[in-house]
């Protein structure tokens, strides 16, 4: 039997400790479960996983559950539709530093139950003074969006310490993380905005240190590579409906860095497309900044299915719309300072003009050049994470740094824009952020995602600078804007300031 999220394995010897006790069922005289061992981490990267080898004396499927410690909406339950008599389970969702109940149950092809069996897996505590403290501030018990929360976690991030992504539970228990520091490929690991879920079910990013794109499982396993010869990685890698990756980059041998995206073909692992950003934009325009090195900053990139463009944001110049030839389809940010792109465009006829909430042209001067905010619409300021919601809106984390060249308040906001592509308008339908004023303002990183089967938005500000440096994820729910959902991650230490990059909400198993 070959399950979905991992193959065949040449299992380790059972961990010390890790064992099991007699099946809490009678198993029937006609089957038998034989050869049965644990394998605690067996590829050494994750130590919050196992296996199970299980051979069985009739052919079943088997589906496991470790139970939680915070009653049943705590246990991680999965089930597989094979039938087979040799199964190698893995198992997800283990606490870290204790005994974890695991159990498996064995059925028959029409579902009938054949047998059950308990097992002790004993886990290493967390790396001392590694993960962050969390705290949940808010839990509205039954209603929140499924699943648990991938950070991509810079806490405790040096020179030489990889970084270790981790997966937390609604009560705030650690219960996957990766740790790489062992490896001798990914010991020095710089994800940048972090890891997320390719469509197969495995995970994925890219790494500054090689780089290099990873395809990793959840058992930490790498099953695919990506180079990039000729580009450095930073930032950001995103796979397209079909399979393919968007990396944002910078083009080696240059003098300016962080303004070239690529495509890379899955299957041929070539690059097949370059957007030059120096080209299709205003290399001169100096509006937000004064470096000419690092005059854009693309932290992001995403891909627009309904016409084959992608959106990058730039951190000091705006969000761009780019179709696949690198021309300009809009640019959504205050109208100051722009002119002529490096291919002769005038850029002015790209920016988007802002509506009120009645869809009525905004005028004033003082909106449009960015020096003031209008009662139904603001610019985004420095923003990262742009994403394309199913109705088309664009949702952007808008950090707010120097929001009004500096003449306004501090604080961050998930905002969601309806663009008119052709009449090049732009609405804001939705935002959540402002009113929490500086305990949510996060002037870099930061993540916001659309959770579209519950209309949620999940708003995460990672380098919240207080009392002590922390990040928050926070679930609302967009019809009411009410808090579903909050948790506040406080690092025993950070690296400029970070907690986090992104965030995601998934199941533990795809």
């Amino acid at each position: 039997m070959s399950l979905r999220l991992a193959p065949l394995l040449a299992l380790a010897a059972m961990a010390a400790g890790c064992g099991s006790d007699t099946p809490i069922t009678t198993v029937p005289p006609a089957f038998a479960i034989r050869n049965d061992r644990v394998a605690v981490d067996p590829n050494g990267r994750a130590p919050l996983v196992a296996t199970i080898h299980v051979e069985t004396s009739a052919p079943a499927s088997v589906s496991v559950r470790v139970a939680g410690r915070n009653g049943p909406s705590s246990d991680v339950v999965k089930g597989w539709d094979v039938v087979g008599t040799v199964h190698d389970v893995p198992v997800l969702g283990l606490y870290p530093g204790g005994v974890n109940t695991v159990d498996l149950t064995f059925k028959d092809a029409g579902g009938a139950e054949l047998a059950r069996k308990t097992y002790s897996i004993t886990t290493a505590p967390l790396p001392p003074a590694t993960y962050p403290q969390i705290s949940i501030d808010t839990r509205r018990a039954g209603l929140l969006a499924p699943g648990m929360t991938l950070v991509s976690y810079f806490g405790f991030r040096t020179s030489n310490v990889p970084q270790t992504p981790f997966i937390f539970d609604e009560f705030g228990d650690v219960r996957w993380y990766l740790d790489f520091s062992t490896t001798p490929v990914l010991n020095a690991l710089f994800y940048d905005n972090g890891v997320e879920r390719l469509q197969n079910g495995n995970l994925y990013f890219g790494d500054g240190a090689t780089d290099t794109i990873y395809e990793v499982d959840m058992l930490g396993r790498i099953v695919g590579t990506w180079a990039m010869p000729g580009f450095d990685f930073h930032h950001n890698v995103q796979e397209k409906p079909n399979g393919n990756f968007l990396v944002t980059v910078s083009r080696q041998g240059l003098a300016t860095i962080e303004d070239f995206v690529i495509e890379i073909d899955r299957v041929s692992r070539q690059v097949i497309r370059t957007w030059d950003l120096r080209t299709s934009l205003q290399y001169g325009r100096r509006t937000l900044t004064s470096d000419g090195h690092d005059w854009i900053h693309v932290n992001a990139v995403a891909y627009d299915a309904r016409d084959n463009t992608i959106i990058i944001s730039g951190r000091t110049q705006g969000v761009v719309k780019l179709d696949e030839n690198n021309r300009v389809v809009w640019i959504l940010g205050a109208h100051r300072g722009w002119g002529t792109a490096g291919d002769g465009t005038d850029l002015r006829t790209k920016l988007l003009q802002p509506l009120d909430r009645n869809g009525v042209s905004i005028t004033d001067p003082a909106l449009l050049d960015g020096t003031a905010s209008h009662p139904d619409f603001e610019w985004s300021w420095y923003q990262h994470a742009p994403l394309v919601m199913p109705s088309g809106h664009v949702l952007i984390f808008d950090n707010g740094d120097n929001r009004n060249f500096g003449g306004a308040p501090a604080y961050s906001r998930a905002a969601e824009y309806d663009i008119d592509d052709v009449n090049r308008t732009v609405r804001q339908a939705w935002t959540y952020g402002k009113e929490r004023g500086a305990a949510t303002y996060s002037r870099i990183v930061s993540d916001v995602d659309y959770l579209a089967a519950q209309n949620r938005v999940i708003f995460s500000p990672g380098a919240i600078n207080s009392a002590t440096n922390t990040g928050k994820v926070i679930e609302i729910d967009r019809a009411t804007g009410q808090v579903m959902f909050e948790a506040t991650l406080t690092p025993p230490q950070t690296f400029f300031g970070i907690t986090l990059h992104r965030t995601e909400r998934l199941s533990l198993y795809p």
